[in-house]
């Protein structure tokens, strides 16, 4: 059977590695969460401080009485409570007005713009976090995503697997079969297979990193932000889930969380005004969340560009002001050690904001 062929089939895609290191330092880990769909950041972290926030969404506004306060200006939505205690023992930070440069309201667009960390260029082969790995260090896997197959950001990754349950690793019917095709990337397999994860992908993910297996950067993925209608109860609902399995994660590793760094992303933001199905549409500018390690937390990180008319993109959606690369820039290069940002974001210089 063609090689390809048998690791699609089989619900896994595998590149080379090696059993981790017994007694190892405890590594570094990048944990990202994509929220996919686009997520509305104005009712993520509410600017409930700006007079045009409200004015410009009379049905689906939170109200002030509802929002976690975070500093006067900012809140979060009141389904997020179980990250407050993060936002106020200072190891959660916010960025408001991020996302990527290009204007496309494509999701399919700017998914691909986001994980590849080329905006506005389709012709990229490979993701960013794939380039940032690009040595291999001998270690298995240094990649893992929580998902059916590899995403887009671990596209060419020397040492990355994608599985959507590491369950199946040890209940595998094909195992054999795949032990004696690929006997190295079988290893990878064994390796995460031995490791005792079940629950939610970001469950599995917390222990993944306490089994210290060579993972350095994981990868999860949520749905359903696509809020054309009748906004608030699903924005509630996911926002409440998202929030008690960022939680739970954080809870289970602990003092772990020192080595680690969760970053959340979505592709872009949603309308400021509310459409007349009580939703909104496809956006530009929006939130992201960064938990753990050195994070520089409780505060709202980036330049606020304001909800009236005349500061709005195109009239209508809120401005980037922090380009999602500059975010992860500098958790690549403080957070993990890698250098060469060049190569990383190919045409671009990454602005340092500080946010660790």
């Amino acid at each position: 059977m063609d090689r390809r062929i048998f690791l699609r089939t089989t619900g896994l895609a595998l590149f080379g590695a090696a059993l981790p290191l017994k007694g190892a330092r405890p590594r570094k880990v990048l944990v990202v969460l994509f929220q996919r769909g686009a997520v509305d950041g104005l009712n993520m972290i509410v600017p409930y401080g700006e007079r045009a926030y409200a004015a410009s969404r009379p049905t689906i506004a939170i109200e002030r009485k509802e929002l976690l306060d975070l500093d006067g200006f900012f809140a979060m939505h009141p389904s997020m409570q179980p990250l407050l205690p993060f936002w106020k023992e200072r190891s959660l930070a916010i960025v408001h007005a991020a996302g990527s440069p290009d204007a496309t309201r494509s999701h399919f667009d700017a998914q691909d713009f986001m994980e590849t960390g080329t905006p506005g260029v389709k012709s990229t082969k490979d993701g960013f976090i794939a380039r940032a790995l690009a040595a291999p260090k001998g270690s298995a896997p240094r990649a893992v995503a929580l998902t059916s197959s590899l995403p887009r950001m671990f596209a060419g990754a020397p040492d990355a697997i994608a599985a959507a349950d590491l369950a199946k690793f040890r209940n595998d019917g094909a195992t054999k079969v795949f032990a004696a095709m690929y006997p190295d990337a079988f290893a990878a397999a064994k390796v995460l297979g031995s490791v005792n994860a079940s629950g939610t992908p970001l469950q599995q993910v917390a222990a993944l990193i306490k089994a210290d297996v060579g993972v350095e950067v994981a990868f999860v993925e949520t749905h359903g932000w696509d809020t054309h209608a009748g906004q608030n109860t699903p924005l509630a609902n996911n926002l409440k889930r998202m929030s008690d399995e960022i939680a739970a994660f954080a809870k289970s590793l602990g003092s772990r969380m020192s080595d680690v760094v969760l970053v959340t992303t979505s592709e872009f933001g949603r309308t400021v005004k509310e459409n007349g199905n009580r939703g909104t549409d496809h956006g530009h500018g929006t939130v992201m969340l960064l938990l753990g390690g050195t994070a520089r937390g409780g505060k709202v990180h980036g330049r606020w560009p304001g909800l009236e008319r005349e500061q709005l993109f195109e009239g209508r959606d809120l401005v980037v002001t922090t380009d999602f690369r500059d975010v992860f820039a500098e958790v690549l290069s403080k957070h993990l050690g890698v250098g060469e940002m060049g190569r990383v974001f190919p045409g671009y210089a990454p602005k340092p904001i500080d946010i660790l």
